[in-house]
């Protein structure tokens, strides 16, 4: 038997009907402030995300799921969705758009080959936003209240917004610097990865899943105290405006995030509930105001968000709420043998007045069907035998109050349509 690859998932159809409520309240929240839906392909130039995302990351050195093509071109499915929107971006011009800035969201599935953990998989669904075009403190803000207003709109509340700032690119140098200096006598003690990083990109060894706890990382400088005036100044207008919105947030002055493009904001959502598991990172987002530079794109400044549609799911699984997806039919037609023809004319008729109908196929008798009628959660019921085929009329049966009424046979989707 061939058997689903490793880190996937099935979504059976129990399960998709929480996944389409999710995925439609997302796109109403996105509407609400105004974003518009993007689809990027789910493979680009692997050189799009060695260069956007950072030759020294997690993803690319790890993760990456790449191929070459039969025209030898090196291809990577896409780990994630900020470095092939702003790809976009660029390629179609955008910055050149009357609107500006370009808030733009999109939700697809992304690939990274880790280990399989509750909530993680090789190929994930991410939602995301990006706001393209404008270096403001208050687009930071509603970025993050997107964020705040997703997690309230499905009811959670064992959730915390994190919050730091990383600083410009100056800000980064100095800080740089001051990291490899602090980590340069104790470097031995640490992984591989953190050895090979400590020129390159040491803020990562804060990032590090295997030495996040070793003594230098606790005692390492801090971001905020090498912040130049510019930053420091971005980075309090920013919690200013998110103290308008009445939106709390923790400061961490550790919080770096894992991608070498962002600059300035840095923020991480956190699910606290009990029993919700080791990894609480719900979504993770900020700016990058080098990156459109960094892709040989105009001198823009952007800022986004990422959240895993089945961390979300897990997130308002540990806290006991209840998604109203109940899926049902609105009529489920029981058929006579001698009725079966009428009866498929019937539900094709239906149908095409955009009512929601099944009826049996497996030729079970009256009681089997009622049966199936409320498995499925039907709304109404008819019994079409026929005696009702000769008088036209038919009696019809609301499932949840057994109360019936006679109505004409051609007048069924009209009587559907008024009471529902």
């Amino acid at each position: 038997m061939i058997n689903i690859p490793r880190g996937t998932q099935d979504i059976l159809p129990d399960e998709t009907a929480k996944w389409r409520y999710v995925e439609s309240k997302l796109h109403e929240i996105a509407a609400s402030y105004n974003y518009k839906e993007i689809r990027t392909p789910m493979f680009e130039s692997t050189d799009l995300f060695a260069r956007g995302v950072g030759d020294s990351t997690d993803i690319v050195q790890k993760e990456m799921y790449t191929f070459k093509d039969k025209g030898d071109r090196s291809l990577t499915l896409r780990p994630e969705g900020t470095a092939a929107v702003v790809r976009s971006y660029i390629e179609n011009k955008m910055n050149g758009n009357a609107n500006q800035p370009v808030k733009l969201y999109y939700n697809g599935p992304m690939f990274r080959y880790e280990r399989k953990q509750k909530g993680r998989y090789r190929q994930f669904v991410q939602f995301g936003v990006e706001a393209i075009g404008s270096e403001n403190p208050a687009i930071d803000a509603e970025v993050i209240h997107m964020v705040y207003s997703i997690y309230k709109a499905f009811g959670l509340k064992h959730v915390k917004i994190v919050l730091n700032s990383i600083g410009d690119m100056e800000s980064r140098e100095e800080y740089k610097q001051a990291l490899i200096k602090h980590f340069e006598p104790h470097i031995e003690n640490f992984c591989n990865d953190c050895k090979n990083r400590l020129h390159t990109n040491p803020m990562r060894i804060l990032d590090c899943k295997v030495d996040r706890e070793q003594p230098a990382v606790q005692s390492a400088p801090r971001i905020t105290d090498y912040l130049n005036d510019y930053s420091r100044n971005y980075y309090e207008e920013v919690k200013h405006y998110l103290d308008l919105l009445n939106i709390p947030y923790l400061e961490d002055a550790n919080l770096v995030r894992g991608l070498d493009y962002y600059t300035h904001t840095a923020f991480e959502v956190m699910s606290e509930a009990e029993g919700f598991g080791a990894i609480t990172t719900l979504c993770g987002g900020g700016r990058y105001n080098g990156l459109l530079e960094m892709l040989d794109g105009p001198k823009e400044t952007g800022i986004g968000f990422a959240l895993s549609i089945e961390r979300l799911l897990l997130a308002i699984e540990a806290e006991g709420i209840e998604l109203d997806v109940e899926e049902s039919v609105d009529i489920f037609v029981v058929t006579m043998p001698e009725t079966v023809k009428e009866a498929v004319k019937i539900i094709a008729e239906l149908r095409n007045a955009g009512i929601r109908c099944d009826m049996d196929y497996l030729g079970r008798k009256m009681k089997g069907q009622m049966k199936q009628a409320d498995r499925i959660h039907a709304t109404y019921t008819i019994v079409l035998g026929s005696n009702e085929i000769e008088t036209n009329e038919i009696q019809i049966k609301e499932m949840h109050t057994g109360e019936s009424e006679t109505i004409q046979l051609q007048d069924i989707a009209s009587y559907i349509k008024g009471e529902l």
